[in-house]
């Protein structure tokens, strides 16, 4: 994905109220300085990817309609690692990734084979991949991991395990995530093929293991529904000038 124009820059002086950041412009340099306030679109706890001061980047919707028109795309984590903090980039990243079958797993034949949001119970998943003739249907969740382990406020844990590299999910307890477990796991024992999928866009994770040590009730419920046939898959997000890309497999550890 590519951004419409060049993302803004700045310094992070809050964030609050969950969907609200307070940050000073660095760029452009017309604005160096100004306060402005900006949406995050997380609902998360974005535990390490929000501290004072870390380096932030903006997209301006340019779009009079908005309460907000800035949007918080990326912060700088220990100052050396890039990590996209807006959820909803997952989705589109893996969209755009699945269309041009850049993830080896599945193959989509082309866009009308791809649905997203598919209405399944009273809910609904990320994305539905159909065949020609519908006899075969993939079920994929997507999930955003920008947790590092050597990063873990847990510090005990990090050094008895030495959990440099390593990417944690979920980041808090979720509820909802359960759910979309246990969806997973019914609709592969119905018969079709079921994915959880970890987008992974920070630059200093190298592999990816369920947060035990935050929510156990998920770790036991993701065992579980591996164990019934759900697959799960990572892929890490490569940073570029412009915009972001789906790229490299990481290994899951669960």
């Amino acid at each position: 994905m590519e951004y419409e124009r060049p993302l803004l820059t700045g310094k992070l002086i809050k964030r609050y109220k969950r969907f609200l950041s307070d940050i000073e412009l660095i760029t452009p340099i017309e604005r160096a300085g100004e306060i402005v306030t900006a949406h995050c679109a997380n609902t998360g706890s974005m535990t390490n990817c929000k501290d004072d001061g870390a380096a932030v980047w903006l997209f301006d919707s340019q779009n009079p309609k908005r309460k907000l028109p800035l949007s918080w795309e990326w912060v700088e984590v220990e100052g050396q690692y890039k990590a996209c903090i807006n959820t909803a980039r997952a989705n589109q990243l893996v969209k755009e990734a699945l269309l041009a079958n850049q993830i080896k797993e599945v193959e989509v034949l082309s866009a009308e084979f791809l649905k997203a949001e598919p209405k399944v119970d009273e809910g609904r998943l990320d994305f539905l991949v159909s065949t020609e003739t519908d006899d075969s249907l993939t079920y994929i969740e997507v999930k955003s991991v920008t947790l590092l382990g050597n990063q873990h406020p847990k510090k005990e844990y990090d050094k008895e395990n030495n959990n440099d590299g390593i990417g944690y999910f979920p980041d808090a307890v979720t509820s909802r995530g359960l759910k979309h477990l246990e969806v997973l796991m019914r609709l592969k024992a119905e018969g079709q093929r079921s994915i959880l999928f970890f987008c992974v866009p920070h630059e200093g994770i190298k592999q990816v293991q369920v947060a035990e040590h935050i929510d156990p009730v998920y770790a036991k419920k993701l065992r579980e529904v591996m164990a019934a046939g759900v697959e799960v898959l990572a892929y890490q997000v490569e940073f570029q000038a412009q915009g972001m890309v789906l790229k490299t497999p990481l290994t899951v550890c669960i």
